[in-house]
Order: structure tokens, then C-alpha cells, then sequence
């Protein structure tokens, strides 16, 4: 057995993550505000966070790690004029706090003056904090933790015969409280958890080997899937993939299962960020107003769903964070933007530092369930793995090899491997047929399954 745990000076923050540490971290923050203020910085900002966390690995029934977490942080950023200093440290003691934002100050008067730089305007800020009921902890001992994982696996490995090995199933359990203040006077907490469970089996016939997997997160332990069913879905899943066969190269249409379909919008996003747009780095450049997806298209940011993996009331900055349309008719409504980038494009923060929070894509008119998107489809390629990191940012030119089922007369007819499949995202996203009702949720993006027209497929 394998534990982890960083030790610390603050006892009292020791024993609990939750909002009872909120004050304790904004004095944390505070000190670091005043120390900024008193070395002579115009601006200032600091974040402080504790996370605890216990994840415990079983393999092939017998322990392979119980690993407990306990990390700490304080970020300080100041500004002397347009000129920026950053510094942190992992000890929250006063005197490691006035040490760091020393630093930060002496960095500060070396950095040249960037005219962009600076905190977030003061009227973007949060001013309403929402409880978005994301606090939720798992009282989770190890050896409840093992016993989970142990059943998890247990219960994929009896799917059937040719289930044979497994990488591993995994129970983690993690709970944080984050801190975010500034001279503006913005000063705001909150506590979230989050709880996944993992499998990882492979199966065998002959010489024939596979893998796959399955697994659920969720804020709230009660809304994870069950333990069992995790772990059968990932036996089912690499029972499925022997016998898998090479493909003869050709053009045909290619069906994203959910998870591989959330790769895509990220990239989409990527090409959409104010860091891509002001470096003038994106395949997607200046393309506010322009129709990218078909008209069926909607693509929305609900940054303030109860329990979303998502969710949160304001960004890395302490700008609230808002619903939006990100895409409206297939027309790109806006970029993703920081205070930063906002400033480089002469536009404004979308509250977006940090990331997006809860981006949901939708087709009114357009979904199908994935038996129909299927038979829409007619003989298609199914693809439920990616690898590679064959996607240029710049040209959206896009090559990855996949592995999947192929699909027949509109039902899947074989498991199908060793492909690369090719295109270019503008085209890609041109090419999106409909979308399917199975919509993953495990995660900030949420998408079901997606239809492209036709892509190159290489294999044999």
C-alpha cells in the first residue's frame, strides 16, 4: 500500500476541506492583498486553495496504490503599472506569504510594460455569489474505497470468459476550497467535490488481445453510476472489440461516439480562444458572424447548473459568469475571453478565465437516438477511440488514428482498428449531420453523439 500526504503547518486546515475554511483562506488572501499594497503594487491579486483527496486502485483483486492527498496553494500576481510579477508557494504560513508576494514585486520591476495587462474592470466582477451545490464529500474511508474498487472489477471481470486481465479499477474521491481575491476589492470562496469511478479490463480470444474502459464522475457520490455497472460496462465494452479488422482505405460517413465527439468542440474552442485569435494562430480566425456548423446547430454555456462537473460562480479573475449562446444557427456568436485577451482584441471579458463552464451542444430538430443515427448513416465508420495528437490549430487540418465498429446497412457489423482518419475541422464541422439523444455529461462540454457526412479513411 502506497500513501501520499503533503505535510502542513496550518493544523486547523488539516482536518476538514470545506466552506469552514473559507475564512481562514481569505485571511491567507488578505495578507497577501496588504503585503502587495505595502511593497508598492498598483494591483494585486492572490488565489489560496487547500484539496484533499483519496483514490485507491485495485488490481486483478489485489491492492495496487491507496493514495491520500492533501495539497495546498497561494498564487500572487502583482502589478506595477503595466508591468507583472507572479510568484506562489505551497506553505500558507505568514511569513512564506510575505516571501512570496516579495518575490512576485522584485519580478515585477524586471518584466517590460504590456499595455494588456492588469486585473479584470472592476464592474465585470462577481457582486452575487450562487450556491451552485457543489459541495458534496464522500466519507470514504481506504478500505471502503478498496472494496468499491474490488466490486467494480469483480463484476466486469464476470461478464464473461474472455475477460482475462484487467489495469485496474479506481475509486477517487477529491474535496476543495478555493479563495479568490484582488484590489478591487473582490474577495469570494466556495467549496466543490469531485468523485470518479474507473475500469480498465482487457479481454482475449486466441491470439487476439483488447482493451476498454468505463467510467462515472460526478459532485455527488449518490449520482454516480453504480458501482457494478461500471465495471460490467467496460468488460462489455472489451468483449466487443475482439475480432476487430483492418479497413480498405475509402471515403464514408464517420459517427463520433459522445466522448470522441467532445474532442472536436474542444477544438473548436481552442480555435475560438482570445489567446489563438490575438496570436493570430487559429484556423478560426476573425469568424464572429460566420456560419460554422449547419443551421441546426446550438451551442450554449450554462455556467450555474446545480452539481455541474462545470459549474461556477465566477472565473480565474473574479468575473461573473453568465449564460450565453456561443453559437446561434450555426453562426459563431463570440470568442472565449479572458480580461487579457479581451484587452489584445479591443473587446470585453466573456468570464471565460480559466475555461468554459458547462458548454452544452444541442440540435433542435436534428437529434436521433444512436440505433437511428445509424441507420442514417448506412455504412459508416463508429469510432469510440482516438489517438494522437494529429490536429493543427492554425490550419484545423486534422489526422488521428481511431478505432471503432464498422457500421453496415445501418447496424454495427464488425470491430474495426489500426484506421487513421483525416479531413480538415472546417469542413468537419460543415459536414455535421445531426447529433444523437445519448448525451455524455461527464464533463464541462456536453454532447451526444455526432454524424459527419463523409471522411477520408485510411487502412488497408
Amino acid at each position: 500500500m502506497i500513501v501520499h500526504q503533503c505535510d502542513g503547518r496550518l493544523e486547523s486546515m488539516q482536518q476538514e476541506v470545506d466552506a469552514a475554511r473559507i475564512p481562514e483562506l481569505s485571511a491567507v488572501v488578505g495578507l497577501a492583498l496588504q503585503e502587495a499594497r505595502s511593497g508598492g503594487a498598483s494591483q494585486c491579486e492572490a488565489d489560496a486553495s487547500l484539496r484533499r483527496g483519496l483514490t485507491a486502485t485495485v488490481r486483478l483483486g489485489e491492492v495496487d496504490t491507496v493514495e491520500y492527498q492533501r495539497d495546498r496553494g497561494l498564487g500572487v500576481s502583482v502589478y506595477f503599472g503595466k508591468r507583472k510579477g507572479s510568484a506562489s508557494t505551497a506553505d500558507l504560513s505568514a511569513e512564506a506569504v510575505r516571501a512570496t508576494v516579495a518575490k512576485a514585486c522584485a519580478i515585477a520591476r524586471y518584466t517590460a510594460e504590456d499595455v494588456a495587462s492588469g486585473l479584470a474592470d472592476p464592474e465585470d466582477l462577481a457582486r452575487d455569489i450562487p450556491d451552485l451545490d457543489l459541495h458534496h464529500p464522500w466519507s470514504l474511508e481506504p478500505d471502503e474505497a478498496v472494496a468499491l474498487a474490488r466490486a467494480c472489477e469483480a463484476a466486469g471481470l464476470g461478464v464473461d470468459a474472455r475477460v482475462t486481465n484487467s489495469e485496474g479499477a479506481s475509486v477517487s474521491s477529491q474535496r476543495g476550497v478555493r479563495v479568490y481575491g484582488n484590489s478591487h476589492g473582490f474577495l469570494a470562496g466556495y467549496a466543490s467535490t469531485s468523485h470518479t469511478v474507473t475500469c480498465v479490463l482487457l479481454a482475449r480470444e486466441d491470439a487476439d488481445m483488447q482493451r476498454d474502459y468505463w467510467f462515472s464522475t460526478a459532485r455527488d457520490p449518490a449520482d454516480l453510476e453504480p458501482i457494478e455497472a461500471i465495471g460490467r460496462r467496460a468488460g462489455e465494452r472489451a468483449v466487443a472489440r475482439l475480432g476487430a479488422r483492418k479497413l480498405p482505405t475509402r471515403r464514408a460517413p464517420v459517427v463520433f461516439s459522445p466522448d470522441m465527439a467532445r474532442g472536436l468542440i474542444r477544438s473548436f474552442l481552442a480555435a475560438i480562444r482570445g489567446g489563438s485569435q490575438y496570436r493570430r494562430s487559429s484556423f478560426l480566425l476573425d469568424s464572429v458572424g460566420q456560419a460554422l456548423f449547419p443551421p441546426f446547430l446550438q451551442i450554449v454555456e450554462r455556467p450555474h447548473l446545480a452539481k455541474g462537473l462545470g459549474s461556477s460562480p465566477f472565473d480565474d479573475e473574479g468575473v461573473a459568469t453568465r449564460d450565453r449562446i456561443l453559437v446561434r444557427d450555426g453562426v459563431l456568436q463570440g470568442y472565449v475571453l479572458d480580461s487579457y485577451s479581451a484587452r489584445k482584441l479591443g473587446l470585453r471579458t466573456t468570464g471565460n478565465a480559466g475555461g468554459v463552464h458547462n458548454l452544452i451542444v444541442t440540435a433542435p430538430g436534428s437529434v436521433s437516438s444512436p440505433e437511428a443515427l445509424l441507420r442514417r448513416a448506412g455504412d459508416a465508420l463508429y469510432v469510440t477511440e482516438l489517438m494522437g495528437q494529429g490536429v493543427n490549430p492554425v490550419t484545423g487540418d486534422y489526422s488521428r488514428g481511431a478505432s471503432g465498429y464498422w457500421v453496415q446497412g445501418g447496424a454495427i457489423a464488425f470491430p474495426a482498428h489500426e484506421i487513421t482518419i483525416a479531413g480538415n475541422l472546417r469542413d468537419m464541422y460543415r459536414k455535421l449531420v445531426a447529433l444523437g439523444d445519448d448525451v455524455d455529461t461527464r464533463g464541462s462540454i456536453q454532447i451526444g453523439s455526432m454524424l459527419l457526412d463523409d471522411m477520408m479513411i485510411a487502412g488497408e
